[in-house]
């Protein structure tokens, strides 16, 4: 089994003491490749410099989270795409709406999610999306670039039945993360994930955060880390009646592909 986590945020802090060992150990549970996530203008050029430690095995994103949404300048716009003129950072984001929180006022994360649209729309780089409470306005400014952009992937989906619909609808793709394996909060995900298919099916830790819940023993530190991955992934086949090398598999073909990530 060798998998890609999509959405690994290894430039957090908590990973500075032993951020190699982490690595480590997700190539013994079979994490050969990461997408390291990029969501503001901190962290965006740090993930970029990571990802060229690691050829062939780590790459970036590059964008600004709606939590970070009032830094979006002229100057960030710059930033962000002198990133994406780098082979490395293969997508645009994290970038989205996110009115659970409202860390940042909303008009601000409507401007900020727009023009980073734009720039996947100036690029052809896929996008990586983060959606929560903002489904109706999420959508209508994706619509609003319908044919102008390429390849899309709702990350850390938790939403409905009817939000997963909209979604497949647009033929976008879908990341499931560990919140799959929390009985408070993802026990609708359980059923949900029977109807995404397999091709647009990518799987992601999101750590250092979601732990998942039903991961035994629990690490002390409770840090989430990609060499969690493959017991999400073991629940998420589990959940779609298939075998877990199918899940496992078709996820990975999955996302080279989106990323489009050069042969293993």
């Amino acid at each position: 089994m060798q998998l890609i986590d999509i959405g690994l945020n290894l430039t957090h802090d908590s990973f500075d003491r032993d951020r190699e060992a982490v690595w480590q150990r997700a190539r013994e549970a079979g994490v050969t490749r990461a997408i390291l996530t990029g969501a503001s203008r901190e962290h965006s050029p740090k993930a970029l410099d990571l990802a060229r430690t690691r050829p062939g095995e780590w790459f970036a994103t590059a964008g600004v989270h709606p939590h970070h949404a009032t830094e979006y300048t002229e100057e960030c716009d710059a930033e962000l795409r002198a990133l994406h003129a780098q082979p490395e950072v293969v997508a645009v984001g994290e970038c989205g709406l996110d009115y659970f929180r409202d860390f940042s006022p909303r008009p601000a994360q409507r401007r900020a999610f727009e023009r980073q649209l734009q720039i996947a729309a100036d690029t052809g780089k896929p996008v990586f999306l983060h959606q929560r409470d903002a489904h109706a306005d999420f959508m209508a400014m994706m619509k609003a670039f319908d044919g102008r952009l390429g390849p899309a992937v709702v990350h850390c989906f938790t939403g409905s039945r009817e939000e997963l619909f909209d979604v497949l609808d647009q033929d976008w793709h879908i990341g499931i993360t560990g919140w799959l394996c929390d009985e408070r909060r993802g026990a609708h995900l359980r059923e949900l994930v029977k109807s995404i298919p397999g091709n647009r099916l990518m799987v992601e830790t999101d750590a250092p955060y979601l732990l998942p819940r039903t991961l035994k023993p629990m690490p002390k530190d409770r840090r989430n880390e990609p060499a969690f991955l493959p017991h999400i992934v073991e629940e998420l086949a589990r959940d779609r009646g298939e075998d877990l090398a199918t899940t496992a598999a078709n996820a990975t073909a999955a996302s080279a592909a989106f990323f489009r990530l050069p042969a293993a």
